[in-house]
C-alpha cells in the first residue's frame, strides 16, 4: 500500500464530502477510492469514517488522524518544494482551484502556451464554483474579489481588474433599440444572477477616487432569465435573449468578434480584482512560482481591465461639466 497516496485520498474524501466526488477529483474509480480508505483503516486497525447512506462522519480517531495527516502531507509537499527549488527546470504536479467561468474563458486558451514553456509540469484543475479564499489543498487558488479587502493567511498576487458590464447581441439591440441611460433598461429583457436584489450604475472611471457622474440604482423586475450560472447568462446573451451583466473576462472574445456589444459604455456596475493566491508555506515549489509568474505576464498584474482594453471598449469618463464664468 502506498501510504502517502492513501492518506491523500482519505483527506480528499473528507474535503469533497463523498467517495464519489473524491474519485472524480482524483481521476480514480469510486471502487479504488473506497478500497484505499478501507486498506488504510485495516492498516491502522481503526475505523476513520462512519459511513451512512446520506453522509460521511469522522470518528473521534478519524478527526485526530485527519489533523496529523494534513500536517504530514504539508511537510512532504514542503520537502518536495525545497528539492524542486534547486532544480533549474520546474516540474511536477500543480493543483489549481479556479472559478468555472475564468477557467473556461481565460485559463483554457492559455494552458497550451504554459505547457510549451513548462512541459514537465502537469496540471489538475478544479472548478467547483466561486472562489473567494484560498484552499490549502491547492497550490494556486484564483480569487475574484469585489470591494472587500483580502483576508486570510495566504500570499496573493494581483492579475488584473475585471469590470462587470452590460452587453447584448447586435441582433437583440437592432430589434429592441440601444439603451442610452440605465433607466431605459426597464424597457428591455434583463438576464441576471438570481441572488441580485438591486443594481447600481455609476458614471466615472474605476481609476478615479470618486465617481464624477451620477449614480442610478435599479430594483430589477422579474428577469427573462435568472440563474447563478455565468456561462448560461453568456450563452443566452449570445443567442439574443436579452441584456446581461457579465465579467469582462467572460465576454472578451465575443466583444472582439462582435458577437456581443457593450451596452451603456459610459456606466459601470462593479469591478472584481482577480488574484493568484498561494497558501503561506516555507517553500513555494518552482512549478507554482512559474505558473503564477506566467499568469501575471499574461494578464498584466495591474489595476486595470486588460479584457476591455483589448476589445476597445473601456469604460468612458463622463463629459466634463461646463462651469459658469462671470
Amino acid at each position: 500500500m502506498d501510504r502517502l497516496h492513501s492518506m491523500r485520498v482519505f483527506c480528499r474524501v473528507i474535503d469533497s464530502g463523498s467517495f464519489a466526488a473524491a474519485a472524480r477529483e482524483m481521476n480514480l474509480s469510486p471502487a479504488v477510492v473506497t478500497r484505499l480508505v478501507a486498506d488504510l483503516e485495516e492498516h491502522l486497525g481503526a475505523r476513520l469514517i462512519n459511513r451512512t447512506t446520506r453522509r460521511l462522519a469522522l470518528t473521534d480517531i478519524g478527526e485526530a488522524y485527519l489533523d496529523r495527516t494534513r500536517q504530514i502531507l504539508t511537510e512532504v509537499d514542503e520537502a518536495e518544494a525545497l528539492a524542486s527549488t534547486a532544480s533549474s527546470e520546474p516540474r511536477g504536479h500543480l493543483r489549481i482551484l479556479a472559478p468555472p467561468a475564468f477557467a473556461v474563458h481565460q485559463l483554457a486558451k492559455r494552458l497550451p502556451k504554459f505547457h510549451k514553456q513548462h512541459a514537465k509540469i502537469t496540471i489538475e484543475l478544479s472548478t467547483p464554483g466561486p472562489v473567494e479564499t484560498v484552499d490549502e489543498n491547492f497550490d494556486v487558488s484564483i480569487l475574484s474579489i469585489g470591494r472587500r479587502p483580502l483576508d486570510g493567511d495566504f500570499v496573493a498576487r494581483r492579475l488584473a481588474r475585471s469590470e462587470v458590464i452590460t452587453c447584448a447581441s447586435p441582433e437583440y439591440l437592432q430589434r429592441n433599440g440601444r439603451p442610452e441611460h440605465p433607466n431605459d433598461l426597464v424597457l428591455h429583457e434583463a438576464m441576471l444572477p438570481t441572488f441580485l436584489r438591486e443594481i447600481t450604475f455609476s458614471q466615472g472611471h474605476w481609476g478615479d477616487d470618486e465617481p464624477s457622474g451620477e449614480s442610478v440604482t435599479l430594483v430589477p423586475h422579474r428577469p427573462v432569465l435568472g440563474t447563478t450560472h455565468t456561462d448560461m447568462l453568456y450563452a443566452a446573451a449570445l443567442h439574443g435573449l436579452g441584456i446581461a451583466g457579465l465579467p469582462s473576462f467572460v465576454v472578451e472574445d465575443a466583444l472582439l468578434e462582435h458577437a456581443l456589444e457593450r451596452v451603456l459604455p459610459d456606466w459601470h456596475v462593479m469591478a472584481l480584482t482577480v488574484y493568484a493566491a498561494m497558501p503561506t508555506r516555507k517553500h513555494v515549489p518552482a512549478r507554482t512560482r512559474a505558473f503564477v509568474d506566467f499568469l501575471i505576464e499574461e494578464f498584466g498584474g495591474e489595476d486595470r481591465d486588460p479584457w476591455l482594453l483589448a476589445a476597445g471598449c473601456e469604460t468612458r469618463r463622463p463629459a466634463a461639466r461646463a462651469t459658469a464664468t462671470a
